[in-house]
């Protein structure tokens, strides 16, 4: 690596460690002022608020804007180069401006491979806590409250509940039915059924069991069960950012679990898994608009050029927000939500690279 790309190098990388620094000490301050009265609970110390929550609140801000950062830092550095003469002394030196772009594109590639570690892994394991801290300081009390509840929990067998308590852990009207190419095999109902911790298994009261051979019914009571299924109370918990908590093999395991269990409503995770792999893309994508876009001297300054930048920058946060939203509704294939806006700024950096200076 020649002089001149370690220079760029470094101050690609000294700029978006810069502009993380600033945007997130500006983030936590204007968070810490919304819910500081939620910090005041008589189990929280400071010590705890920082390591359970801002920590972790920090990781994931730094994630979330990792691509404008770095879009941000991109045309800085650029946009100074330009006005001080200096591009245009490189490209007199013989120096093409593919070639300048090298050392930004090495930047890009290595923050592009941090972001998907971050984003596939390490950041999810750090919303765990951040997300647990939010459901037992920041928001009210969960209750289930929705009822008739339908779940798949084998390939021929379905559960019924009436109604959940999520408090204590109780179900209740059970049923569970085990039907054969359409016909009704089996079935067991109970008025409750209800998590045993100890045993890790639910605990039926006052079961009747109804086999069914042909025309014939067997029917079988007791006054207690206990049995295993494919259902856990987690199941009936709060759902807060879900999504975010979990890594890129536990999101394949989620969505594949839900649609087993007839759930086809998986588009929020859907979309979360797909957008993680285009996050490494976007990055490399976007330090090469910020390069293009800046590159060439301007008599506005370089005010106007990060001001466009930051208009770019908004542009494609839009975007992604509008094709994010319809792809977890399903109106959008999750896929095609997750790249849109990539493929599409990605044509729009072609177009702007014929225009660059040589």
């Amino acid at each position: 690596m020649k002089l001149l790309d370690r220079y760029i190098l470094f101050k690609f990388l000294q700029t978006v460690l810069f502009v993380v620094l600033i945007l997130n000490a500006i983030i936590c301050v204007i968070d810490y002022g919304e819910k500081s009265d939620d910090f005041m609970h008589p189990d929280l110390t400071a010590w705890s608020i920082l390591r359970d929550y801002y920590f972790n609140f920090f990781l994931y801000i730094t994630n979330l804007l990792s691509p404008v950062t770095v879009f941000i830092a991109t045309v800085f550095i650029t946009a100074r180069l330009a006005s001080r003469t200096e591009i245009v002394a490189m490209l007199a030196s013989g120096t093409s401006f593919r070639r300048i772009m090298v050392p930004y594109m090495v930047g890009a590639v290595f923050l592009a491979i941090l972001t998907f570690a971050l984003t596939g892994w390490i950041i999810p394991r750090a919303n765990k806590t951040k997300v647990a801290f939010e459901v037992e300081y920041l928001k009210k009390q969960y209750y289930f409250d929705q009822r008739n509840v339908h779940i798949k929990v084998a390939p021929n067998t379905f559960v019924y509940l009436q109604n959940y308590n999520n408090i204590n852990h109780t179900g209740y009207l059970f049923t569970i039915e085990k039907i054969i190419d359409g016909e009704l095999t089996e079935k067991l109902t109970a008025p409750r059924i209800e998590w045993d911790s100890t045993k890790s298994k639910w605990h039926l009261a006052s079961y009747k069991r109804h086999i069914f051979e042909g025309e014939v019914e067997h029917i079988e009571t007791g006054r207690a069960m206990d049995t295993t299924l494919n259902m856990r109370p987690s199941d009936f918990e709060s759902k807060h950012l879900l999504h975010e908590t979990l890594t890129i093999p536990e999101l394949d395991e989620y969505i594949a679990l839900q649609l087993a269990r007839g759930n086809t409503k998986v588009g929020i995770f859907e979309v979360e898994k797909y957008e993680r792999y285009t996050y490494p893309f976007t990055i490399i994508i976007l330090t090469a608009m910020g390069v293009i876009l800046s590159a060439r001297k301007s008599r506005r300054g370089i005010g106007m050029q990060i001001a466009f930048g930051f208009l770019l920058a908004f542009m494609f946060i839009t975007f992604v927000r509008m094709t994010r939203s319809m792809g977890q509704a399903g109106t959008l294939d999750p896929q095609i939500a997750a790249w849109m806006p990539r493929v599409i700024f990605t044509f729009i950096t072609g177009i702007l690279y014929k225009t660059v200076p040589r």
